[in-house]
């Protein structure tokens, strides 16, 4: 919430100043259209998270959830999701970025799309830097695991690779979260 809180008050800082040089490189409808073309069906759902949840999720994350209010769109296809999409806005070093978290339906990372950047340009996350997230997994994200350090920006690497833990340990635990066992007739779980 805090940090929420400060990218608000930095982007009025920005537009009282007359520092209104954000860079959006798509909008939230353009990027929902590059990893869900027509003809998919669109929804738009929001998770909202108690203080345990937050605190479980940043757990499982191993990177802070500020938000409670998580919105998340969800694709389908002739009555068959597609995938799930989410947008992530954080503090990079002092400026707000968003950014597109694509997962499979399986849950598994596909796709990440830098949305907006207040940062200066130098430390900009490269589409070629941001290949090296398809195919990973909550396990395999660090820089321990692969997940290469950008050479003068590594708070940017450091914050895409946070957001991408964020929203896969988000959609492990609240979105596609097995189902509980059903009660039996004694009301005791099997």
């Amino acid at each position: 919430m805090i940090r929420l809180r400060l990218v608000l008050w930095f982007a009025l800082l920005a537009l009282a100043t007359g520092r209104a040089d954000a860079r959006v490189y798509l909008t939230v409808q353009q990027a929902l259209d590059a990893v869900f073309p027509q003809p998919a069906k669109v929804d738009r759902r929001t998770l909202y998270l108690d203080e345990a949840q937050a605190r479980r999720a940043a757990e499982r994350a191993g990177a802070p959830v500020e938000g409670r209010l998580v919105p998340y769109y969800i694709g389908s296809r002739d009555g068959q999701v597609t995938g799930y999409a989410y947008f992530d806005t954080h503090l990079v070093r002092t400026l707000p970025e968003t950014i597109l978290v694509f997962l499979s339906p399986d849950g598994d990372l596909v796709r990440i799309e830098i949305v907006s950047f207040d940062e200066p340009e130098d430390y900009l996350p490269s589409s070629r830097w941001l290949q090296q997230f398809p195919g990973r997994r909550l396990e395999d994200l660090g820089t321990r695991q692969g997940i290469r350090a950008l050479t003068g920006a590594t708070l940017s690497s450091r914050a895409v690779t946070q957001a991408a833990r964020r929203v896969i340990a988000l959609h492990r635990l609240f979105v596609a979260a097995p189902p509980a066992a059903p009660k039996g007739p004694d009301g005791a779980r099997p």
